[in-house]
Parts: structure tokens; sequence; C-alpha cells
């Protein structure tokens, strides 16, 4: 039986048809309902194209005919991370020929002389020694690291995390990676409201930036911080329902299956041994590894903001408090721009729908309690809030100017100073003009890095062909 997945393709010296092919005596094998195929011309009209999607990474087959009767194998390739496309040479014009690619679930041997699994080169990246600058030096920042002693991040074990980090095989049917909703174009987050699942379902809260993840004094994660560690939380999308469906033993069986981490767990940890624990350390050290240095910001901190124009420095003087009520460096504060020890009620609404880490406790004074992440790549980081209720910086910067809504556990930064005549603890309004709220988001731009964004250390290490 012969299932077709695609149109077929129609040129001058050939037809291309895309099937899988299912054979009587294997009926159990059931082509992924996420397979998809395509075969068409590529440059100049000769040579063609193949395109393959397939989250269950099977060997395939491409074969061409003359005659649409006698099939002739030209090559056989393995799909790397559900994803593969590379060119054909389909030889002399002919008056008439035939290209096909199936799937034969009796011949699933990976060609011997196919194309590796991984791009990752022969000589380690530098992950455990990156270049800092003097002010991520400082007492102050080294002080917000919350990398354990027993998990610092090594060249191998960030290696092995950047490759768990995109590989989908994290997900119960193998369609959506780690990477999937942090991107690294976006800060190394989801420019989506709510992250979709690997079967379609939506997450209840924007996913966060992961940028300078390392330097968070409290050392808790989740917009509810209900991870005590970073150990601990990068397993938890990995199980959790919505997102991808995974358990941890099926997850072991599964990367002990691909042979190329039996090198990559050796090269990290010295055995190849697949555990949910080994890849909780890996996937954190790759994480603290996304550390955001090269801003325009930075550099101005070397130069005494020399760099910066009119404008950027008026809104870095708002956003120090220098000029008007701005008080966004009490929960912005450092070089990374975290909030210290805190956590905070921002007012975005009272009742809250979502109760943050009351939600967690059950507590009413915990209601509204979100995680402050760094400001650092804000730019790219849209939408904003753990809602994603804001699309632009505009918006936050409108909120946080005349939109705080009081609530009793609201944080004091937040609160009107006291007034003679009006009742104390209302929420702050900064009343800042139209071009001191342009120049507050000027100066947030100003944080943005784009070089981690084409870093090959955070690069998707699989190779999906030519």
């Amino acid at each position: 039986m012969k299932a077709y997945l695609s149109n077929s393709f129609t040129g001058k010296a050939a037809t291309l048809l895309a099937a899988v092919v299912i054979t009587s005596t294997q009926a159990q094998y059931q082509v992924p309902p996420q397979a998809s195929l395509q075969l068409g011309p590529g440059p100049r009209g000769n040579p063609g194209n193949v395109q393959v999607r397939d989250p269950g990474n099977n060997v395939w087959t491409l074969q061409k005919s003359n005659d649409f009767k006698n099939w002739k194998d030209v090559e056989r390739f393995k799909i790397h991370n559900g994803s593969l496309r590379r060119g054909i040479s389909m030889g002399p014009p002919v008056e008439q020929g035939f290209f096909r690619a199936i799937c034969d679930p009796t011949q699933q041997e990976p060609p011997a002389n196919g194309d590796p699994a991984l791009t990752l080169g022969t000589t380690l990246l530098n992950y455990a020694a990156p270049d800092l600058p003097a002010h991520f030096q400082t007492r102050e920042i080294r002080a917000q690291d919350n990398t354990p002693a027993n998990n610092r991040v090594t060249n191998a074990g960030a290696t092995l995390g950047r490759v768990l980090f995109h590989d989908k095989r994290l997900s119960a049917n193998q369609t959506i990676s780690c990477a999937s909703c942090h991107q690294a174009e976006h800060g190394f987050s989801d420019p989506r409201q709510f992250s979709v699942g690997f079967d379609g379902g939506r997450t209840g809260r924007n996913s966060m930036g992961l940028s300078n993840a390392r330097y968070y004094l409290r050392g808790h994660f989740f917009w509810d911080e209900r991870a005590d560690t970073l150990e601990d939380q990068v397993l938890q999308p990995i199980q959790n329902p919505v997102e991808m469906g995974m358990t941890l033993a099926g997850l072991e069986a599964r990367l002990a299956a691909e042979p190329f981490y039996a090198t990559l767990f050796t090269q990290a940890f010295g055995s190849p041994e697949v555990t949910s624990r080994r890849i909780s350390l890996a996937l954190a050290q790759f994480v603290r590894s996304i550390i955001s240095t090269n801003s325009k910001y930075d550099a101005g901190v070397a130069n005494g903001f020399a760099n910066f124009t009119p404008q950027e420095n008026l809104g870095r003087d708002i956003f120090l408090g220098r000029v008007g009520r701005a008080t966004c460096v009490n929960c912005h504060g450092s070089d990374n721009f975290v909030p210290g020890d805190r956590i905070n009620n921002n007012g975005l609404e009272n009742p809250y729908r979502d109760k943050g880490v009351g939600e967690v406790t059950g507590r009413p004074e915990d209601e509204g309690l979100f995680k402050v992440p760094s400001l650092r790549n804000i730019e790219l980081t849209a939408p904003y809030m753990h809602d994603g209720r804001f699309a632009t910086l505009e918006q936050v910067v409108e909120f946080y100017n005349s939109g705080v809504v009081n609530h009793p556990n609201l944080s004091g930064p937040l609160r009107a100073r006291p007034q003679p005549g009006r009742p104390p603890g209302g929420a702050l309004r900064l009343n800042l003009s139209n071009q001191e709220k342009a120049a507050l988001v000027s100066f947030l731009k100003t944080l943005t890095d784009r070089s981690i964004t084409t870093d090959q250390r955070f690069s998707d290490p699989f190779n999906y062909g030519n």
C-alpha cells in the first residue's frame, strides 16, 4: 500500500512523487501524523530538492524510474531531529523520468556512510570560561550567580546540554524541543503569548527569556519560582502533560538508543549512562552559559555612556530615578537588571486571575508575586509579563507610567509617596511626558545583545542535510 503525503510535481525532465510505503507484513507501522514530504525542482530547474519532516527520524530511500514500473534506489538517508533537506542529482535529462522518496519500515538500518547526526566539530567550544567584561566580575554580580558547586559549567557538559536543548526527542511525539519555546532570535523566549505544546495545547504563561538566567540571586525558577534550582526546573517542562509530555524513564531509554549520546555523555560525565540527573545537569549548564554582555549598554559602561544618544541618556536618567518619579532601578538593579533577593507584585490587576506564588502556596500574602526576569534583551522578548498581555515596550512603559493597579501586596517601589491630604499606599503614577516615555524605551533597547542570537555555542547543532 502506498500513502501519498504530498502533491506530485511535474517538470520538463522529470516527475517527482512523494510517497511512503507500508508493507502488508508491517501493518502495525504507522506514519507519524506530523510527517510530510516535498519533492520539487532545485536551482535552474535541473537538480531537484527533497525535504522530509519526520518526527520518527526514520530512514528514507530516494528512488528513480524511467517507466514508473522499475524503481532503482538512488540514495538512502536517515532523518535527524525530525527534518532533512537536500538536493537531488537527476542525471542527464530524459524524455520522462520519475523520482520518489519512500519510507519502508523493513529497511530502517541507517546507511553506513550516512551523514552524521550532529555538526559539532572536533574541538569543544568555550562555555566554561566566558570572556566577561569588568562590570560583570564585580562582587555584586558574582553574588547573583546561582551556579551550584556540584554543577560548574564545563565545555563538555554544556555541549551535551546544547544538543539536548535542541533535540525534539525530549517531547513525547518528537515534534518540539526546549528551543521551540526558547528561540535564540527572540532572546531565548517565545514570540507567541502562550507557547504551543507537543500535542497542540497551550501553556498557561508566557515563555520567559533565558538570557543571564545564571545571574538570578534567588536561584528559583519559573514565574512562580516553584523550582528550587535550575537543575530542578529543566526537567519539569519535559514531564509537563501540555508542554512535552514525556516521562523521564522513557526519555532515558530513547536517548540511550542514539549512538551519538553515548559519546556526549562520556565526554561530560566519564561514562555513557543516560540518567535524568545527568540530563538535568547538562541542560542547566547550557542555560547558565547563555550570558549576554555585548550590548550598547555594556559598551557604554566602559566609556561613561559617551556612545549613547541624548535620548538614550535621558532614558537612563529616568530609569535610575534621576528624572521624575521613576523607580525602575529598585526592581531592576545592578548591571544585570534583576531585583536582587526580592520577588515582586507589580500591580497588574486586583484580584489576580493567575495568583503567581500564591497559586503555589495558597497564602493571600503571596498573591500576585512573580519572578522578575532580567531586562537584558528585553527588546527581543515580546510579548511581556507572565501572561504576555503587552505586545510592545511602549505599552509596558505606559503601564508603569499610568496603569499600575493598587493591591494589598503591591511592591513598595510602586506605591505612591505619602502626600498631604491623600490616603497612603496608593499605586504610583509617574506622569512621564511623551518625550520621557520614548526616551525610556530607547534606553531599554540599549540592553539588546544580538550576538547571542547568532553565537555558534547556542545554535542548533543537528545536521539537516544540504
